[in-house]
Formats: structure tokens, C-alpha cells, sequence
């Protein structure tokens, strides 16, 4: 049984795995607590650059300003010269960015975010936009559109939910109504709520009552319903590759296709008697003039995969992934010409640091310095495009060393210039197909593993000439490499590879150790042990003999890590869904003692003193400090605090309120948003909960207080 205490004078937060939106100092950090779903234990959010790719776009026509989503955050640009977009300012979120909504007359940004629900910004004033409100749905939230005092948030497994935003500081849900699928996109025009639903197609929903909406009509498609549109009497559903489907809702419970177009569609918006509509790697022009008979005018290529679209007068407005904001000129429409580009962040797959800067490679789009001297609010500072896809960093002095994938090359890049990092060289294999993967520096080497089944010793005493001096051949793909005295340690499809470096010219393989059945990847190195990520472990092997290397122990409790560091006691590992921390002060017993749910997938850690540093794909970069004596509570200005000293519904749960205006109304929701449990606290006697409620995870809603506080709990 657990204690749950509601106290005035303390801050709002969960003492264990769960929710943690105070500082160790004590003070009230709001970006976390607009971000009740992130899990974590004895670590806590410090900042983030989450920048990457866009999926979503909007526009304030009065004002020639564009917003564009970008990996866990959105740009404001100004657009007044199209062909030229300015960065503003941005906004930073938790989750990834998947649908915008911008509402003219109060000049307000609403932002679904994916797994951190909905967002309200004011960007009255467009270089420093304030937020206003958030609320964590449920589901994943993909889409928003707002009627009147209500958002209707798309929100994926969880169907279309309510907001009523009537006071945007404490937005409320009112209502919702599950799907018989994913839902990813909503418009709504009068009474009706008109919802992208994924495998199931179309549907139609009443939402004359707020509180109580409910489907009434469904329209079946061939493939995933992604995107739709309404003008009129007819909605314009991108079906994917089931093309552009129109269906005539002249009677919303009885929608019936008229006629499709059949070309790749993603995203959809209509303007007068065209459809514009994105796919894979194209944009489209569709005459809608006769809906019963929509052809294509013209098309432009993009080059990417697009998942939204807008229009602006004379111009298209693309969401185009990983390849930025582009816009097209539809002045003739017969002729759509790419005239501007906005390039974001491609995904983040690795990270080093030093000093006051985090090196992050970033996918095809080169290596991004950013500035980490404030944690909290981390900056870009510098980057240097490199051509395809680059994979891991080691960093030595001034030089930061990068393997790039498909062309088989180190890249040797200049960073005695942060902000101005410039490639200077770069060894390139010359083994058609070759494949470079780690790297690590020692010296005036540096050692890389090869896909292609092989080992090299390159030579970088002169940084702008790097040359190989050796290589060894590997039975199988190799990954990641680490290097400690005169052995080189190189993970691969099947284990651990040991290779003699003592001469350079002649690297050997001298021990194994067979990691099976999943391969290995991440590897770090202390004292006589490596460990190694390995499928679902995190692998202990004691390398005291390198020719013998022999397991030890193993931590099972991870997801598929992708990267570890070594930093004193712990393990940092960069799992592919957290950041995990391990204590291995006793390599045969190591233990799981810290996480945190990042919003993305997280490929690559860095430790740099306090702070962990997380390549987390397409939220960027993460910061995170780990407390291994635990979240302190702080006592702030006269906030009000949910306290829970153990994880609650593992069996009865007690809750005890004092000190604040009684009764307050406890409401249990499970993650599919029904209502488990609701419970009147009239006094401060202990009041049992939880009693039915099988082990999981459900969100608290206290009633009562100003404002409306909820807690994930599990």
C-alpha cells in the first residue's frame, strides 16, 4: 500500500518513477510540467535542442509568417520574401510535432505533439512567443483544429478528444469518441468533426454536443486515410497510396464517394477549385472544379517524403520531413515551381562533448555543434554539412573524426571554430560497397569498423592527410569500436572482437566472444571489463585476458541499446526508447538504478560532468541529469503538490489531503482515457483508492484546485 498526500507550499510532483517537475534546488521547472508523460526514475529534465525533421505547417497570412514544425519544436519564419525565409524564434516541446493550428483573430498557436498531447501558444509577439496552456491527451496526438472554445485533437489510439479552451491557461477535457482506428487528421465545419482514420477510412462525427460527440457516419478506402479537407459538401481525404478520395457529405451519415485521383497522397488543403496534395517525394495540383471528376493539372518533385501542405495567396507551403520547409510558387498552375527552402535538422544519431559545446551527428545533414553553456536552454552554434549519411564521432583536441556511411570515408573535420566547423580532409577505403560505421581515437590513429567485415588503422598525425596504415579482416559486420591500451574492442553481428593494435601496421584479431543470438553494438570500456550492448542486455565481459574475454553477469532490462558510456560507477545507455542508467561498482551484479522515457528514440549518450547528453533522433537533443540520491522536493511560492512515496495502483492506494480547500474530486483514468475511479475527499482522514485497478498505468485527475492539476501514475 502507498501514501498519497495532497500539500499547500510544496510543488506538484511524483517522488519516484514518474513525473518529476522540480529541481533539485526546488524550483518549478514548467517545461516538465507540461510533460506529465515522460517516465523516469532518480533522473530529471534539464534542456534540449529538439529540432529535426518537419511534419507540419501553418501560416498568419496578415503577417507573412509561416510556422513550421521541426522535430520536437516549431520555427517561426518570417516570409515575406518567399524564396528567402528568416528564423524569428522557436518554441521547444517535449514531443514531436505532428499537427499545427494557427487561430488569426487571437493570434494563438495550438501544437498536437505526438506523445505530449496539446499545446497553446500566444505569438502575438512573433520573436517572443509565450505558452499559455498544455494538455496531455491520452493517445498520440497528430492533429488539431479548433472550433469556437473547443480543440478537437486527433489523437491517434485515442480517437478524436474535446478540449474546451475557453480558458487556455487550464484547457479541459469535455468529450470524446474512439475510432475504429487511428485517428491522424480532423476538420471540422459546422456540427461535424470530419477524421482521417487510418486503415478504417473516413468517418464523420456529431460534435454538436462538445461533451458527448459520437460517429454517425464512415466511408470506406482502399489504403491508410492520412490527411483530409472540406469544401462545401464534399471532404478530400488523402488516402495514401489509395490516391485522393472524394467523398460527397451533403448527408454527413451518409458519406459516399463520387471519385478518386489516383496518385500518391499524404497530406491535403483546398483552396477554390484546386486540391494541392503531398506524398512521397512529389507535389501535386488537382482541378476539383467538377469533384466528381478530379484531374491532376501539374506537379513539382520535392525531395522527400511531405506530410502537409497550406496555402498562402500565390504560395504553397510544404512540411517536406526531413528536407525542411519548402515553397512553391502556384501563381501558374499549371507550372508550380520550388522558389524557397527552409532546411531543419535532419534525425540525431550520436553525440560527443566538449567543453561547453555537444557535437551531434545529424543523419545526412552533417554534424551540428550546439552551444551547451546554459543547459537549460542549449543554442546552435555551427554546423558542417557533409554529403550522405554520417554515423559516429570521436573527437580529439580540435578534430572531430566522422564516419560516413555509404561513401566508406573518415571524415576529419576542423572544430577549433565552433561556430564555423569545417571539413579539412578525409580517408577514404576505396573497397566499392564499403560501409563505415565506428570510430575511435587514440593517439595519431584512429580505428575504424567497417560493415563490410573489416578493421582500419588510419593514421591522422597530419588531420588534413589522414591515410591507412592497417586493417584486419572481421568475420561479420562490425559496429562500434573502442580502443583502451594496445587492443582495440569491435562489436559485431555476433559478440565482441578483440584486436592486437600494439603495431599499427599489423592489427590481428586475437579473442572473441560470441554474444548470441542478437548482435551487438554499443560498446564502452573500464578497467578489465567491456560492456556491451547487445539485443535486449547490457553485457558484462571481463577482458582481463584479452585473448579470453569472459561474461560475467548481465542487465536485461533494456529495450535494444544503441550506445553506452562509462562515467565513474554507472553505465549510461542510450537503449533506443530511454536513457538508462546502470550501477556497475560491481561488474558481476550490475543493476538498473536510473531512467527517463525520452520523447523519441535514443541512439547515441555523452556524459559530460552532471549532465547526460541524448541523440534521440527526431527530438534532437536531450539533457538529463541523473540524482542518484533521488528527486528532492523543494518548497516554492504556495503551490500545491501531488507527493506519491511509492508507485501507485500496484493494490489499494491511500490518498490524505491537507492543507488545501476541501472537498477536492479525485478522477482515474487509464491510458485509453475512461473514467476507472472517481473519488469526493471531504476531510484530511486517509481515503482508500485504487481497490479494483489492476497494475498499470492511469492518469489522476485532482478537481478542486486552481488550476486543474494531472499526474501519469503507474
Amino acid at each position: 500500500m502507498c501514501i498519497l498526500l495532497l500539500f499547500l507550499n510544496v510543488s506538484f510532483t511524483n517522488n519516484t518513477p514518474g513525473f518529476n517537475p522540480v529541481s533539485q534546488a526546488g524550483e518549478l521547472n514548467p517545461e516538465i510540467c507540461s510533460s506529465e508523460r515522460y517516465d523516469s526514475l532518480n533522473v530529471r529534465f534539464v534542456g534540449n535542442w529538439p529540432f529535426g525533421p518537419s511534419y507540419a505547417v501553418e501560416m498568419d497570412s496578415a503577417r507573412n509568417l509561416a510556422f513550421c514544425g521541426s522535430g520536437g519544436g516549431v520555427y517561426l519564419l518570417d516570409i515575406s520574401d518567399p524564396s528567402t525565409p528568416l528564423k524569428l524564434s522557436e518554441i521547444r516541446t517535449r514531443g514531436i510535432v505532428r499537427g499545427l493550428f494557427y487561430e488569426e483573430l487571437t493570434q494563438r498557436l495550438y501544437i498536437a505533439e505526438q506523445d505530449n498531447g496539446l499545446e497553446i501558444w500566444d505569438v502575438a509577439d512573433s520573436v517572443n512567443p509565450e505558452i499559455l496552456g498544455s494538455y496531455d491527451t491520452p493517445g498520440e496526438a497528430y492533429g488539431v483544429v479548433v472550433s469556437g472554445s473547443y480543440a478537437f485533437v486527433a489523437d491517434y489510439s485515442a480517437g478524436l478528444r474535446v478540449i474546451d479552451i475557453s480558458e487556455p491557461s487550464v484547457p479541459e477535457e469535455v468529450g470524446f469518441c474512439y475510432t475504429s482506428s487511428f485517428t491522424y487528421r480532423v476538420e471540422v465545419s459546422g456540427d461535424y468533426a470530419y477524421v482521417a482514420n487510418g486503415s478504417a477510412g473516413f468517418s464523420v462525427i456529431d460534435v454538436s454536443t462538445p461533451s458527448n460527440p459520437n460517429e454517425v457516419g464512415h466511408c470506406d478506402t482502399p489504403d491508410w486515410a492520412y490527411d483530409v479537407a472540406v469544401s462545401g459538401n464534399y471532404a478530400y481525404v488523402a488516402n495514401n497510396y489509395g490516391g485522393l478520395r472524394v467523398i460527397d457529405v451533403s448527408s454527413p451519415k451518409d458519406p459516399e464517394e463520387v471519385d478518386s485521383c489516383n496518385i500518391n497522397a499524404r497530406g491535403v488543403t483546398v483552396s477554390g477549385n484546386y486540391a494541392y496534395v503531398v506524398a512521397d517525394y512529389g507535389f501535386r495540383i488537382i482541378d476539383i472544379s467538377s469533384p466528381s471528376d478530379p484531374e491532376e493539372v501539374d506537379s513539382c518533385d520535392l525531395p522527400n517524403i511531405a506530410y502537409d501542405v497550406i496555402i498562402s495567396g500565390s504560395y504553397a507551403l510544404v512540411a517536406n520531413s526531413y528536407a525542411g520547409l519548402r515553397v512553391i510558387d502556384i501563381s501558374t498552375v499549371e507550372d508550380p515551381v520550388e522558389i524557397g527552402v527552409y532546411e531543419t535538422p535532419f534525425y540525431a544519431r550520436d553525440v560527443e562533448v566538449s567543453g561547453n559545446y555537444a557535437f551531434v551527428i545529424c543523419g545526412a545533414l552533417g554534424l551540428r555543434v550546439i552551444d551547451i553553456s546554459i543547459p537549460e536552454n542549449p543554442t546552435e552554434a555551427g554546423f558542417c554539412d557533409i554529403f550522405n549519411s554520417i554515423k559516429d564521432i570521436a573527437l580529439a583536441g580540435n578534430y572531430a573524426y566522422v564516419t560516413n556511411y555509404y561513401s566508406g570515408r573518415l571524415i576529419v573535420v576542423d572544430i577549433s571554430m565552433p561556430e564555423d566547423p569545417e571539413e579539412v580532409g578525409f580517408w577514404d577505403s576505396e573497397n566499392y560497397g564499403s560501409r563505415t560505421q565506428g570510430v575511435a581515437v587514440s593517439g595519431d590513429y584512429a580505428y575504424v569498423a567497417d560493415e563490410d567485415s573489416c578493421f582500419w588503422v588510419i593514421d591522422i598525425s597530419s588531420p588534413s592527410d589522414p591515410y591507412d596504415v592497417g586493417s584486419c579482416d572481421i568475420p561479420d559486420r562490425a559496429y562500434d569500436v573502442v580502443v583502451s591500451g594496445e587492443y582495440a574492442y569491435v562489436t559485431t553481428d555476433s559478440g565482441l572482437r578483440v584486436i592486437d593494435i600494439s603495431t599499427p601496421s599489423d592489427p590481428h584479431e586475437v579473442g572473441h566472444y560470441y554474444c548470441t543470438p542478437v548482435f551487438s553494438q554499443g560498446i564502452a570500456v573500464a578497467g578489465d571489463y567491456a560492456y556491451v550492448a547487445d539485443g535486449n542486455n547490457l553485457r558484462v565481459i571481463d577482458i582481463s585476458t584479452p585473448e579470453d574475454p569472459e561474461e560475467v553477469d548481465s542487465c536485461n532490462a533494456l529495450s535494444f541499446p544503441k550506445d553506452l558510456v562509462i562515467s565513474g560507477d554507472y553505465a549510461y545507455v542510450a537503449d533506443g526508447n530511454n536513457l538508462r542508467v546502470i550501477d556497475i561498482s560491481t561488474p558481476e551484479d550490475p543493476v538498473e538504478i536510473g531512467y527517463y522515457d525520452t520523447p523519441d528514440h535514443s541512439y547515441g549518450v555523452a556524459v559530460s560532468g552532471n549532465n547526460v547528453y541524448i541523440a534521440d533522433d527526431k527530438a534532437f537533443l536531450q539533457i538529463y541529469e541523473y540524482l542518484p540520491a533521488g528527486i528532492e522536493l523543494g518548497n516554492t511560492n504556495n503551490e500545491q503538490v501531488l507527493e506519491v512515496t511509492d508507485n501507485l495502483f500496484t493494490g489499494t492506494s491511500e490518498v490524505q489531503v491537507n492543507g488545501v480547500n476541501l472537498p477536492v474530486e479525485l478522477d482515474v483514468y487509464d491510458i485509453t482515457g475512461r473514467i476507472m475511479e472517481k473519488e469526493i475527499i471531504y476531510n484530511s482522514s486517509p481515503v482508500e483508492i485504487g481497490t479494483n485497478l489492476k497494475t498499470g498505468i492511469y492518469f489522476v485527475k485532482v478537481k478542486g484546485l486552481d488550476p486543474v492539476k494531472i499526474l501519469k501514475l503507474k
